[in-house]
């Protein structure tokens, strides 16, 4: 609490006895976001870093940072299970966070909210489980063409099991889905709609609210994948109606190794359990096991409770760079970083950016035609700039867009214009080497 109290006058020292935050508080909103980032003050190949994976992993700020060492140091026993301080200590940060994370996401009760290892986690749950319960030989599984692997390869591996099929929304010469092709896909056969909320390669906001609208006139459950949404828009699930949604908390300013289900009670108490083990039992003898009631159904075993009880000061972080005089400079900042980007990128010779749309966040995926793009990445890391290169876990996006590989720039609250001035500067030095 102490560290967010020092965030909120860093943000706000000169609006002592003002009615209105000065214009000069207002530009130095993203230096003092950056101040809680001790990482961003490293040097790489004798560089100061510009981190600009960000899709991958964020960075961690201070709060979330002194949770951690102080849970590693003293705050650690089992949750749930004990009847001494020190556990229920430990329980009551636990179960903070989830609660922290129904207010996010506006879940209408805690029973919403699993705890799992990841996104990856999330949507293999409910593929293992929703298909076990609900699918059948020649159903069909609809997932959208920008997909993380994350998004494909477990419905394929649900499908197999039962002999269903998976169907594919395709996407746009400008990596927009192809709407019009979304009524003819269902049919009374599709089962469930996994769709993405914003590509990790494309980086497009897509159509969620026709999409959903669109299956539940079928009555078919929606899933989103919100690994990249949940970070750079406000998510409503319930005003979204989505039936499940996941998210992964080492993108949003959390512990890597932690992530979250949303889901329905109808789906969650008809669904069978994902993995046996303790706490997530009613009663067990050798004949029969009755099952915890929500959410303990879906946490088998010993969790990540250190790990997951960082979704608070996380999502904390996130609610105050959202709101006020600093959530208008966020925005502010985030789009001028992305109308920067599209244009400079566009006036490179040769250079092709994928998801050239206005429904964009700041993330760019590109190549330049005659240089490789693990040749541009490990160049531009020479002169510290961290980005990602190569196939990003979404090979089937590659393929329709033609290559094997692109580059990636994702960029956060704490990346500056500055910033991306020096990597379109250091893209254009790396592309006159390579050519």
């Amino acid at each position: 609490m102490k560290l967010f109290t020092t965030f909120a006058a860093n943000l706000c020292f000169l609006c002592v006895n003002r009615k209105h935050c000065s214009y000069f508080c207002i530009m130095n909103a993203i230096e003092n976001i950056r101040k809680l980032f001790p990482a961003l003050e490293q040097e790489m190949n004798g560089k100061k870093l510009v981190y600009l994976d960000n899709a991958a992993t964020s960075q961690k700020p201070l709060p979330v940072i002194g949770l951690i060492e102080r849970m590693n140091s003293g705050i650690n026993a089992n949750v749930h299970r004990a009847m001494y301080r020190l556990s229920d200590e430990t329980t009551a940060l636990y179960e903070g966070a989830r609660e922290e994370v129904r207010k996010f996401i506006n879940a209408p009760e805690r029973e919403n909210v699993i705890f799992t290892s990841g996104t990856t986690a999330s949507i293999n749950l409910v593929a293992t489980c929703f298909c076990e319960r609900y699918v059948n030989e020649g159903d069909v599984i609809v997932i959208t063409a920008d997909s993380h692997h994350s998004n494909i390869v477990p419905w394929q591996l649900a499908c197999g099991r039962k002999g269903a099929h998976v169907r594919i929304l395709p996407l746009k010469d400008n990596g927009e889905w192809d709407m019009d092709q979304l009524q003819d896909m269902i049919d009374r056969r599709v089962r469930l709609v996994a769709a993405t909320q914003i590509s990790n390669v494309l980086g497009l906001i897509n159509p969620l609210d026709e999409l959903i609208l669109t299956a539940h006139r079928h009555d078919i459950p929606v899933l989103v994948d919100g690994a990249q949404g949940v970070v750079h828009m406000p998510v409503d699930v319930q005003e979204m109606d989505c039936d499940f949604y996941a998210f992964s908390g080492h993108k949003i300013y959390g512990a890597t190794g932690t992530g979250i289900l949303y889901g329905k009670k109808k789906w969650l108490e008809e669904m069978p359990p994902y993995m046996g083990g303790g706490d997530m039992v009613g009663t067990v003898t050798f004949e029969r096991t009755t099952y915890a009631p929500l959410p303990l159904k879906y946490e088998a075993g010993t969790p990540d409770f250190i790990g997951a009880s960082s979704f608070k000061p996380a999502l904390e972080f996130v609610g105050n760079i959202r709101e006020g005089e600093t959530g208008k400079e966020v925005a502010r900042s985030e789009k001028e970083i992305t109308e920067y980007m599209r244009r400079a990128l566009r006036e490179i010779d040769g250079c092709i950016l994928y998801g050239d749309a206005e429904n964009k966040i700041p993330l760019f995926s590109f190549n330049v035609e005659g240089c490789h793009a693990g040749d541009i990445a490990q160049l531009l890391d020479k002169m510290g700039i961290a980005v990602r290169s190569g196939m990003m876990c979404a090979e089937p996006v590659m393929t329709r867009f033609g290559t094997t590989s692109m580059v990636r720039a994702s960029f956060a609250p704490y990346n500056t214009l500055q910033e991306a001035q020096y990597l379109i500067d250091c893209l254009k030095k790396a592309v006159k080497m390579l050519r």
